[in-house]
C-alpha cells in the first residue's frame, strides 16, 4: 500500500523568530535563542539558560 503525503502550510514558533520569515533571516545571520530565562525564577534550576519563545504569548 502506498501513502501520500501533503503539506498545505508551514509555520514556526521559535527562540530567534515566530514565522518563517523571521526564524529563516535569524537562522541565516547567525542569531543564538539562547540566553538566561527570564520569563521565571529559575534560580532553583540546574541551569538558567535555554531557548525561550518571548515574543509570543
Amino acid at each position: 500500500m502506498r501513502k501520500r503525503v501533503v503539506v498545505t502550510g508551514l509555520g514556526i514558533i521559535s527562540p530567534v523568530g515566530t514565522g518563517i520569515e523571521q526564524f529563516w533571516t535569524a537562522l541565516t545571520n547567525g542569531v543564538s535563542g539562547i540566553r538566561r530565562i527570564t520569563r521565571f525564577d529559575a534560580a532553583n534550576f540546574s541551569t538558567q539558560i535555554a531557548g525561550e519563545v518571548v515574543d509570543f504569548d
